[in-house]
């Protein structure tokens, strides 16, 4: 792909560094920002770099947040008894948009994935086991994607915490084997978070 600009060619090689992004998407997207009127580019660099100086991961969950505690922990109609763990973010979302779950959310930041180089140590499960230990908790909802990565880190974190006084359980396998939880639809989801079973029981399926 020849360019008559520097500037252009640096833009799209920026640009087609994000995820499913290909150069000549890049090269669509550019010079549509170019065409449109300069306040509106220039509104969009500055939330990109708002998002990356000023965002936070919330200290109790690690979710993504404006302020220390997100808005789903500090919500004093959420039941802080019960959590969710989930992988990331976007499955954060994907439930809430379900409205079934009142419960709080700890997400990991990933999966263990011994061939990708992650493991347990690469995660947040020591502060979720924290808060087993603390006592705090009576409920964990395992509601990781149904892939063999999922079921490896559900199996590690149950390890961790198995000698602790609290119930686990999993989503209900609505939610097909080796779909990603995000792109599950909202009320398969939501009847996977209403119908879940007890951890172990998935153990024998």
């Amino acid at each position: 792909m020849q360019f008559s600009s520097k500037l252009l060619e640096e833009a799209v090689n920026e640009m087609a560094q994000l995820p499913g992004i290909g150069r000549r998407t890049a090269l669509r997207l550019v010079l549509h920002m170019l065409k449109q009127p300069k306040s509106q580019t220039l509104q969009l660099t500055s939330a990109l770099s708002k998002v990356r100086e000023e965002i936070n991961f919330c200290k109790s969950c690690h979710n993504i947040s404006d302020k220390e505690i997100c808005e789903i922990c500090s919500n004093p109609n959420r039941n802080s008894e019960v959590i969710c763990v989930v992988e990331d973010i976007r499955d954060v979302m994907a439930i809430e948009n379900t409205s079934t779950f009142k419960g709080l959310y700890h997400v990991l930041g990933g999966k263990i994935s011994p061939i990708d180089g992650i493991g347990p140590q690469d995660l947040k499960i020591q502060s979720l086991v924290d808060k087993v230990k603390s006592g705090s908790v009576k409920e964990l909802i395992f509601a990781m994607s149904p892939t063999m990565e999922g079921d490896t880190t559900n199996f590690y974190i149950f390890r961790q915490i198995q000698d602790h006084d609290v119930a686990v359980s999993t989503i209900a396998r609505g939610v097909a084997a080796g779909n990603e939880l995000e792109y599950t639809d909202e009320i398969t989801l939501g009847r996977s978070i209403q119908d879940r079973i007890p951890f172990e029981a998935s153990l024998k399926s």
